[in-house]
Order: structure tokens, then sequence, then C-alpha cells
């Protein structure tokens, strides 16, 4: 059984968004299962049924102001490059109204809901589309199916797997806190494999090259990012490890696709004209990685 698997990511999803339109559209992958955590989350939905051009152009022009409603830290261009700095006003504001976290993305959810309808949500439950969550109250990673869900209850568990927390604030459902998907497991490989998956093509939104220095941290938000980034790429290399065992134990196909230099430094960035090169990237490489689909479209 053929699976999609894209891992977490951020701005960068817009990199696993090429590089699955290649291997759907061109390829002509037929996946039975779509399996994403976090920005995955946001692009399995909408690949699983085949709503690639609507999913491009989402990514492909989001902004920050698409995301959050009060967003934690301020963007400044310098030289090309973004400088950020804690947003005081926006993080006192959250304080004075007893909120959990730093900032919120009300507008993610609202974009959410735009752009998969109804309609879209009937045709996602004929396929195994699975999103993954974090419940802070448990301490628990769970996967929510696309056939188990309402539409209503679907779009938040997208918004739930999406929302990186203290930055973002925390989804409540069913009495319980939800957030981030990847902060208990940001490649959801085992999952697909426990579903049945015995042929994956798995998207890895972290470089494959050795570690690179990081400038020194610059106020208390930075520092803040920096560990969660830290912690969030000890969780890429252990769900890596835990895959890979399981695939060669149960002698399993792994197809792995990663970007081959780092995409950005700060995930939490949405960059319309940034997202759409890293779009047209990711179809690059996967173009670059599987030189049969040119010879099976020729023929």
């Amino acid at each position: 059984m053929k699976a999609l698997v894209i891992s977490g990511g951020g701005s960068k999803g817009a990199f696993a968004g090429g590089l699955a339109e290649y291997l759907i559209t061109v390829c002509k992958q037929q996946y039975k299962i779509f399996i994403g955590s976090s920005t995955g989350s946001l692009l399995v939905p909408l690949l699983s049924i085949g709503e690639i051009e609507k999913l491009k152009k989402v990514f492909t022009s989001v902004t920050q102001d698409d995301i959050f409603n009060n967003c934690p830290f301020l963007l400044k261009k310098v030289k090309g490059q973004y400088k950020t700095k804690i947003n005081h006003l926006g993080i006192l504001q959250m304080f004075l109204e007893g909120k959990k976290s730093f900032g919120e993305s009300e507008n993610l959810r609202t974009l959410i809901f735009k752009n998969i309808t109804e309609a879209n949500f009937e045709a996602i439950q004929q396929n195994d589309v699975i999103i993954t969550v974090s419940n802070l109250n448990t301490m628990q990673v769970e996967y929510k199916e696309a056939k188990d869900c309402t539409y209503k209850d679907f779009c938040e568990w997208i918004w739930a797997s999406a929302s990186l927390v203290p930055f973002m604030g925390l989804v409540t459902k069913n009495g319980f806190e939800y957030a981030d998907g990847g902060m208990g497991n940001i490649v959801p490989i085992y999952q697909a494999i426990q579903k049945g998956a015995t042929d994956l093509d798995i998207i890895v939104l972290k470089s494959n090259e050795g570690p690179t220095a990081k400038l020194p941290v610059r106020n208390a938000l930075d520092l803040t990012s920096r560990v969660f980034s830290f912690m969030l790429n000890q969780i890429v290399t252990d769900d890596l490890i835990i895959g890979r065992l399981e695939g060669l134990n149960k002698q399993i196909k792994l197809n792995f696709y990663y970007p081959e230099k780092e995409l950005t430094t700060n995930s939490m960035i949405f960059d319309p004209v940034q997202m759409t090169k890293w779009w047209d990237y990711g179809y690059e490489i996967a173009r670059k990685n599987n030189p049969q689909c040119k010879l099976i479209n020729i023929a």
C-alpha cells in the first residue's frame, strides 16, 4: 500500500507542496494513505483529492497576516534578509486578555475553512487522510482520520496540528488542549506503517546536509524559538531512526526526500516570493530524484 508522509516545517511546507505535485502529476503515484504533521497536515487533505492548483495558490500567496491575528514578533527586511524582534505590545495584549500564549493564529483557522470546503471534505473522506496532533493534557500524540471526523472537527484538527505553541494559541477540543503535532511526532512514518503502508514517499522538511552554525541569540523570543528548533530537530532525528528501523524490520520500502540546502532559519516567516521559489525548488528536487518518471511520460 502506497503512502505519502509529509513532516512539519512551517513555511517550508511550500517545498513539500512542489515535490508532492511532481510525484502525483508526473510520476502518477497512487497513494492510499496521506499523513501529515504540522504544515504537513495543511498539505495532505487537498493533495489527497488532487486539488494541487488550489493548494499551490494558497502556499505561494500566504502572508503573516493570513496566519496570525496577533503575531509575537515583528519583521523587518534588511538587505534581503529578515530580522525579527519582539512584538512587546502584542504580547502585552495577550497577557492582559488572560491568554496562555505569546501569539494567536485565528486567521489560520479562517484560512483552513475557506480553502477546504464541505464538498472537498466529502471527497477527502474517501481516502485515508490522517492528521497528527499533540494532546498537552494527556501528554500523548493523537492521530485524527478524516473518515472519523465531522467537517468542522477535521478543519480544527488541521489547525491544531499547525499551532506551534507558545507562538500560536492552544486549540481546545473535547475538554483537552491541543497543539502542534510536530511537538510529539514531526515525521509520522511509524503511524503510516501501522496503518498498513508498505511503500512510503516521505518528505522531510529538514536539510540532509550537515549542521550549520546559527547566529547568536538576540532576544528572549529568539532564545525560545532557538530552543524549540533544537528540540524539534532532535524529534525529527528520532522519528527517522524509528521509521527506518521499523521499515527494515518489516521489509518496507522507504523513499526519502529532503531539500539539499537549508531553506530558512525561521520557518514562521511567511513570504509569498520566498515560498513560490521553494515550491518550484521542491518540484525540481522531485524531478532530479525521479528520472524514470520522465521516461514513463515520454513513452
